[in-house]
């Protein structure tokens, strides 16, 4: 079992409070709220992401290089992170 799987009641609670921040963010643009306040809500959200992205991150760490079976799963799970983190640093 993914350990994304095993963790899936707790992530989608995270993603389910980030979007309720968009959608704050949306409400505060719709109302015409200050920007300082629109500022905050949005380092709140990258926080959160970033929060969410560490944690994932390290689940895959943990599950698919420090317990991986093979040399041949943990460089492959290895590879995975070093994709993501090149896509992520853009």
């Amino acid at each position: 079992m993914s350990h994304v799987v095993r963790e899936r009641a707790k992530l989608l609670a995270r993603v389910r409070r980030m979007k309720g921040q968009i959608e704050g963010v949306e409400r505060a643009l719709e109302g015409d709220a200050a920007c300082g306040e629109v500022l905050r809500q949005l380092a709140s959200i990258r926080g959160a992401l970033t929060g969410l992205t560490k944690e994932v991150v390290e689940d895959h760490l943990h599950e698919h290089v420090l317990a991986a079976s093979t040399k041949a799963e943990r460089a492959e799970g290895i590879e995975d992170v070093l994709q993501i983190l090149g896509t992520y640093m853009k």
